[in-house]
């Protein structure tokens, strides 16, 4: 059984999901407030150590044309800087969509502004880990 650990990378927030490849279902697990590079770091490597996946998901930005733009190589900055930390794989996956997905359920769960904004992000990493799952048909 595979165990996967989502992260959503965000300027303030970042969202964490986890889920593994036998129920298929993410489960949001936090919202990271920071806003370095390594304080997101150092709170992945306390979900690698709590709940012990065998990979990464990072959600990578792509322009609705496919392209990469900034945002893109912000993540992929931080993803060099985890696999100084870790050895796990880590995968990329399509998350265009992922946060206007979480805000359309947010917006059907009648959570108040502050209930959704403190989710909103791990929901978003719900929604990578999900797309991911879909594809490989994990």
């Amino acid at each position: 059984m595979a165990r996967y650990l989502a992260i959503d990378l965000g300027d303030k927030r970042t969202g964490l999901a986890v889920a593994d490849s036998v129920l298929r279902l993410p489960v949001p697990l936090e919202v990271v407030e920071a806003t370095t590079h390594e304080l997101v770091r150092d709170a992945v490597l306390r979900a690698i150590e709590s709940h012990d996946p065998s990979d990464l998901i990072v959600g990578l930005p792509f322009h609705m044309d496919g392209s990469e733009g900034p945002r893109a190589r912000v993540v992929r900055s931080f993803i060099e800087l985890l696999k100084q930390c870790t050895t796990l794989p880590i995968h990329l996956q399509d998350e265009r969509c992922s946060s206007m997905d979480a805000e359309e359920y947010l917006q059907r769960s009648g959570r108040t502004h502050g209930q959704k904004k403190a989710i909103r992000d791990a929901l978003a990493a719900c929604v990578i880990l999900q797309g991911f799952l879909d594809a490989k048909g994990a």
